[in-house]
């Protein structure tokens, strides 16, 4: 134990030169704090008086720029005044005498351009009428009068109705707006008509990048009402960079900031044009954040949301203290503020301070020589013979004399010390035995950690609470990560997320049975988690309590990377690397298992891609590989992890959709898939656009059956597919009964061809001149001895994907062309029409046969024409104009039948040898009271005119359509005005009712 001895009394003479010094240091820190505080007074009041300056100028500023943005409202209502005056009141003025030049656009437009190049208009075809024509006319003489003087205020002036009729000076925007443009469909036209703009007031917009202008402008619109309708608005566009640069701040030191309650940055110091340009050309946005520091968007978000009129406050900027002034522009919501630096102002507070700390250093530097000088004598003598002493007995010299002992504070050390190195030479002793015995222990210990430090094994070491401890080398090796990650860390942050399922029962059974072994990933450093055999076990003491842990890993990732080649190989498609058959089956019933155990559903889309086979036959296997993939790594980037997707064969895929509980979901991803696969895509040096036909089932809804969930999405696909593919179905009821139907229609249609359930009808074709018939187009009908009339649109398309409609194509040339030879035996020369299929024409025996028909039969070839469909032309046009050609060599005429509904290319029409075009019904039906039908079908008369071709129109059943087709020079009709299709037994009668005797019309 050390000895402590007694405090003594110290000397009055001691005390007092201590005292003194004491006094004499505070006096002198007491007088630099008071002239520190009074500088600190200057300063705040130098600051207040800059803010009530600045503010009192950024007040001036915003007032000045509140003025002109006034007068532009002003000026812009008033135009909207004149507008309004001008073009929609009876009163109007303006000479109606010029006649404005447009045109009708291929893509849907109209547009004109004034002659005195000032203006422009754009409207869409569709609202297209008297009112718009004389509305092309008059704004052009107003805007000739008008715009001069208002792109002195504003770089543009416009107007845009609700039906997007857009007149503006200069021109550029009419004449260049995308076809799709609708101007009516921004935010700020809407809110211009709004419940929200109850005063019709001008309405600023928000500042935006115009692609046309190639610059960042703001609208100011103006709703345009005549007799409190409201019509469309009236607008002007001004450059942002002009409108700011009436805010001058007209100070060198004053830095200009404006941006909008979005946070979008409309001024700043680092703002130039050509960055501008740069963030518009990409549609970006500039925001504050970008531009200023922290600080500065700190107090950008704190007027934002405190929605004060005026602010102020301060900041830093490149280490040096800004002041700041903002103030709100609410009819453009925008904030204006204005800064300087506040060293300017502080400029002379700053030389006073420099002056007076100069006096307080050689004031304080006197003072300390003073106080050394005292000290040394009194102090620092004696503890320098001390610190001597105790470096000497620090060194080894353990027998060291020290100072002897005095009354005062120093004396009383001097013995402490003397006391305590009597202490520490028998601390020593004790010391070295100690070390000797930890030396051999070392050794021992030196050992163990060698042979675990090279051990071929991952070893990690804790504390009791899992804390880790020690990492040997291979640890590091295998995992890639420093030592410092794992210091003092968890145990269980070794483990890789992927199986953090597994951390909570690592957790417990080290817990519970202190030790865990098995299969685990554990994190790696910037590559994939390994693979390991982890083993954690507790290292105990003598009385058995635990210390410690030891965890060993042993790598794996070789043995997993072999379990997993060869699960890829059985369970996922080598081509896409997309899930196979077998994978997607087992995915298919455990999603089932789950959905019968309720509070779960799920999707399944079964679709192939429509035109593959195509695509595979004209450029390749290789390029039909490259496409597969590349649908695969679309469907992949843009369904979830979650959901399985397969590709079960060819083109064939599936997608299961976890969590799909409604069809309104499950059509928002079956628009998600077509609008992915409906992005061109390149193969080689061609390009691609592919769609895909969805069929789509719900589970448990539909089924809670395998087999049966896979044939209803089947259904569903191939219903798709019938509503003319690139489009998604549901199964329903309805499916499985249409399909049933199907199979009884394809089953009964081979019986119905031998038993001959089949009869020819014919419908006539009339000159609606004359009211004679001059032809007739021969039509199948299947009267089945049970169903009864069974429709041609149930039965034609079975026949058509099974390969019968060529058996029975042939059967009703045979009888169309005995038709004809009865026809011609009483008189009447007429010609009769009849119907190809795609798969007839495609059939290479077709020419044949046909001449076969002819020479069997005894026609005249050039009473029979043949109707085809523009769609069964346009598959292959080189071999489609050699077999036309092949069948017109038979002296046969050729028929378009349903024009207008299918390719329409005119390119091929006038390639492809044809006698006679039949417009399709569609168009006609609608006649009188569809102009677009009327314009339509006037058009395709006027253009087979122009080719000397004849034309047919059918669908007829009213009166106004015959005067319609007459007054267009289209006689020949056939509909339900003069009959519907009849047995050749009838025919007869219709005779009596037109008056139609033999030999009284021309053939045609």
């Amino acid at each position: 134990m050390v000895y402590r001895r007694p405090p003594s009394r110290f000397g009055l003479n001691s005390l007092s030169v201590k005292l003194s010094l004491l006094i004499s240091a505070i006096c002198l820190i007491a007088g630099v704090c008071a002239a520190a505080l009074m500088l600190k007074s200057e300063e705040k009041q130098l600051v207040f008086e800059e803010h009530e300056v600045l503010k009192s100028s950024t007040e001036l500023l915003i007032r000045q720029f509140d003025a002109l943005i006034k007068t532009k409202s002003a000026v812009a209502k008033q135009a909207n005044n004149v507008v309004s005056e001008q073009l929609f009141s009876e009163s109007s003025a303006i000479n109606l005498s010029n006649k404005t030049q447009f045109q009708f656009n291929s893509d849907g437009t109209i547009r004109s351009a004034s002659s005195d190049g000032l203006s422009a208009a754009f409207l869409p075809q569709q609202h297209y009428s008297p009112f718009y024509k004389r509305l092309f006319n008059n704004s052009e003489s107003l805007w000739k009068i008008i715009s001069p003087t208002l792109i002195h205020d504003f770089f543009n002036f416009y107007m845009i109705t609700k039906d997007d009729f857009i007149r503006v000076s200069p021109p550029n925007w009419a004449l260049n707006a995308p076809p799709e443009l609708r101007g009516s469909n921004g935010a700020t036209f809407k809110y211009v008509q709004s419940d929200l703009n109850p005063s019709r007031e001008p309405v600023w917009s928000k500042v935006y990048y115009d692609k046309v202008w190639h610059k960042w402008v703001i609208s100011l619109l103006v709703p345009l009402y005549v007799d409190n309708e409201f019509l469309g608005v009236t607008g002007s566009d001004i450059d942002l960079n002009t409108l700011i640069s009436f805010l001058p701040v007209g100070d060198k030191e004053k830095h200009l900031l404006v941006f909008d309650k979005k946070g979008q940055l409309l001024a700043h110091p680092s703002l130039n044009p050509a960055l501008q340009a740069s963030y518009g050309s990409k549609d970006k946005t500039i925001t504050t954040n970008e531009f200023v520091n922290p600080q500065l968007q700190a107090i950008i978000n704190e007027a934002i949301t405190m929605k004060l009129p005026e602010y102020a406050n301060s900041f830093v900027q490149n280490d040096e203290a800004h002041i700041i002034n903002i103030r709100k522009i609410d009819k453009l919501d925008w904030y204006i503020g204005v800064y300087k630096k506040r060293s300017s102002t502080l400029s002379a507070l700053q030389d006073l301070k420099l002056k007076f700390f100069g006096l307080f250093v050689l004031y304080a530097v006197l003072v300390a020589l003073l106080l050394h000088q005292a000290l040394y004598q009194l102090v620092l003598r004696r503890i320098h013979t001390l610190v001597h002493a105790v470096t000497g007995f620090g060194k080894g010299q353990l027998l060291t004399e020290f100072p002897p002992e005095n009354k005062d504070e120093i004396g009383t050390l001097n013995g402490s010390f003397r006391d305590m190195t009597v202490e520490i030479r028998k601390l020593i002793d004790g010391l070295n035995q100690r070390i000797t015995e930890k030396e051999i222990a070392e050794k021992a210990a030196n050992k163990l950690s060698k042979a675990v430090a090279f051990s071929g094994t991952g070893v990690v070491i804790t504390d009791e609470n899992f804390v880790i401890e020690y990492v040997n080398p291979k640890m590091l090796e295998m995992t890639g990560y420093p030592e410092s990650h794992f210091n003092r860390a968890p145990l269980l942050n070794i483990i890789a997320s992927e199986m953090a399922i597994l951390v909570e029962d690592i957790n417990i059974d080290l817990r519970s049975r202190n030790y865990w072994r098995g299969d685990t990933l554990i994190q790696g450093n910037d590559k994939q988690p390994i693979w390991v055999s982890l083993s954690v076990s507790p290292i105990r003491e003598d009385g058995g309590e635990i210390t410690s842990y030891v965890a060993s890993a042993q790598d794996i990732s070789f043995v997993k990377e072999s379990q997993r080649k060869m699960e890829q190989l059985a369970y996922f498609d080598t081509l896409t690397g997309l899930a196979n058959r077998t994978f997607f089956r087992m995915q298919l019933r455990k999603s089932m298992a789950l959905a019968e155990r309720g509070h779960y559903a799920f999707a399944l889309f079964y679709f192939d891609l429509d035109e593959f086979k195509r695509i595979n036959d004209t450029l390749g296997h290789d390029a039909g590989d490259q496409l597969l993939i590349e649908v695969a790594n679309r469907l992949k980037a843009r369904l979830r992890a979650e959901d399985t997707i397969a590709r079960l064969g060819g083109d064939e895929f599936a997608v299961l959709l976890s969590g799909i509980e409604s069809q309104e979901h499950a059509s928002d991803v079956a628009n998600t898939i077509q609008k992915t696969l409906n992005v061109p895509i390149k193969l080689g040096n061609n390009e691609v656009i592919v769609s895909a036909s969805i069929g789509i089932t719900m589970a448990p809804y539909d089924s809670l059956e395998e087999d049966q969930l896979l044939k209803h999405a089947d259904l569903a696909m191939y219903e798709a597919k019938a509503k003319g593919r690139n489009t998604y179905h549901f199964y329903s009821q309805e499916l499985n009964a249409a399909a049933n139907e199907r199979l009884f229609i394809e089953n009964e249609l081979r019986h119905a061809i031998k038993e001959k359930q089949f009869e020819v009808y014919y419908q006539p074709q009339i000159n609606s001149l004359t009211q004679h018939v001059v032809g007739y187009e021969a039509l199948l009908r299947w009267f089945h001895p049970i169903e009864g009339l069974i429709s041609p649109t149930k039965f034609i398309p079975i026949a058509e994907a099974t390969g019968l409609i060529v058996e029975l194509g042939e059967w009703v040339l045979h009888q169309s062309c005995e038709f004809a030879v009865r026809l011609a035996k009483e008189g009447r020369d007429n010609n009769v029409s009849i119907n190809l299929s795609a798969r007839q024409f495609k059939d290479a025996n077709l020419v044949p046969m046909l001449s076969n028909i002819i020479k069997q039969t005894g026609v005249s070839p050039k009473r029979l024409h043949l109707e085809l469909t523009e769609s069964m032309l346009m598959g292959n046009v080189e071999a489609a104009i050699t077999q036309l050609h092949e069948l017109k060599a038979l002296g046969i005429s050729i028929s378009i039948d349903d024009f207008g509904t299918g390719y329409s290319s005119l390119s091929y029409l006038k390639r492809f040898p044809v006698d006679i075009l039949k417009i399709d019904r569609s168009f006609v039906k609608d006649i009188p009271t569809d102009p677009n039908d009327m314009e339509i079908t006037a058009a395709i008369i006027a253009m087979a005119k122009k080719l000397k071709l004849d034309v047919v129109a059918e669908g007829v059943e009213t009166k106004e359509q015959i005067e319609f087709l007459q007054n267009n020079n289209c006689y020949i009709v056939q509909g339900f005005y003069y009959s519907k299709p009849v047995a050749e037994k009838e025919l007869s009668a219709l005779y009596k009712k037109l008056n139609d005797e033999p030999n009284s019309v021309s053939s045609k």
